[in-house]
């Protein structure tokens, strides 16, 4: 077991491994990547700690595979705007439309540029208090915009800021998401939905979290979230419930199969960081480049293809995995199939008899060696293998 240095008081493991930059907060997006990979202790770690992943990537040379367009960012907020204009007039509108109710105004409690000044912690709280006076007041017609919820993830806390929260609509709350891609004739693309989805499960979550934290009962919060798109290629809103119940469970799932971030940041070896300030002086890196990735190489990671959608560290996880001849590099399914088997060279000198397998390995290169004897076959015989 390498020797570990134990944080200064009142500091934690993950506060230490950050050093002097700026934390960077979870994002629903963040934790919804987490959920698709919980075993990938690395980016656990990472984000738990409030890593700038994109900036790590590039320190280590190996930038991260996508970023969101100026573009798409600028109309994202062209269009929540526009929502919110004239005293939240569209929004409430569309709320009416898809919710049902005779109403024709609501309260507005802005978090966002009323609070704008304020730390997360004391937004949070505000929130708190809004949402504890929401939950025992039946006729409550007060919008919430930009509130900031808290969950724990990992043994960490995340702060995390929902478009908006629906004033009380038969008993419920409705989480609304704002997205500028388009609903043309009434659809809209399905993968994009699906993210949308996963995104408002963990604010659900969240909202649930904060209301049974003050007493209140979290099935106010309703399994449906309203998304809010452009109609066709104007900035016109469409609404749209979508059902949340299969996302909430999956979500929910994963979250309590992820590890505790600052257990595994407490293993690290002595001198571990990922400390990206820049010395004011010099302007040079406060820790050298050969340090960082000492550090990110002594994290477990857990990689697969889908990683490269998600995660800004993917292409240095994707060839230590090549490196290692890793099964899972080739995806879950190959993975999954090679139990007990480290390495695809291993597999591939037992399946030729160059290598004799361990009791426990016995099953899976019958199996192994039952397909290639099928291949064989098929391609003898002038087939796709």
């Amino acid at each position: 077991m390498p020797p570990t240095t134990p944080p200064a008081v009142g500091v934690s493991h993950l506060d230490r491994l950050r050093g002097n930059e700026k934390r960077r907060q979870y994002t629903a997006r963040k934790i919804t990547a987490l959920t698709v990979n919980p075993g990938c202790q690395r980016r656990a770690v990472l984000d738990a700690a409030g890593i700038d992943k994109t900036r790590l990537a590039d320190r280590l040379g190996q930038p991260a595979p996508f970023g969101q367009s100026p573009f798409a960012i600028t109309r994202q907020r062209a269009f929540e705007e526009q929502l919110k204009a004239n005293g939240y007039a569209e929004l409430i509108t569309l709320l009416r439309e898809q919710l049902g109710v005779p109403i024709a105004e609501a309260a507005v409690a802005d978090l966002n540029s009323t609070w704008e000044r304020e730390g997360l912690g004391t937004r949070a709280k505000e929130t708190k208090h809004l949402l504890r006076a929401i939950a025992e007041d039946r006729e409550a017609r007060v919008i919430l915009d930009h509130p900031v919820l808290t969950l724990d993830i990992a043994g960490t806390t995340a702060y995390l800021e929902p478009d908006v929260v629906s004033h009380r609509v038969d008993d419920h709350l409705y989480v609304v998401v704002i997205r500028s891609f388009a609903a043309v004739d009434g659809r809209a693309d399905a993968n994009s939905v699906a993210e949308a989805a996963k995104q408002a499960a963990v604010h659900v979550l969240a909202l649930r979290s904060v209301l049974r934290g003050v007493g209140a009962d979290p099935s106010l919060v309703a399994d449906r979230f309203l998304l809010a798109l452009p109609r066709d290629f104007t900035n016109r809103p469409y609404g749209r419930l979508v059902d949340l119940r299969q996302q909430l469970d999956a979500v929910e799932y994963q979250l309590g199969r992820l590890g505790r971030a600052e257990a595994v940041a407490r293993s690290l070896p002595a001198g571990a960081t990922l400390d990206l300030s820049v010395n004011q002086h010099t302007n040079q890196p406060t820790v050298a480049d050969e340090r960082l990735a000492r550090t990110v190489d002594a994290l477990p990671h857990l990689y697969g293809p889908r990683c490269l959608d998600m995660c800004e560290l993917a292409r240095r996880c994707r060839q230590e995995a090549q490196d290692d001849r890793d099964p899972a590099r080739l995806g879950s399914v190959v993975r999954d199939s090679l139990p007990g088997l480290g390495d695809t060279v291993t597999a591939h000198h037992l399946v030729h008899g160059q290598r004799t397998p361990e009791p426990d390995q016995e099953e899976v290169v019958a199996q192994l060696g039952a397909a290639a004897r099928l291949r064989a076959r098929r391609l003898a015989a002038g087939g796709a293998a």
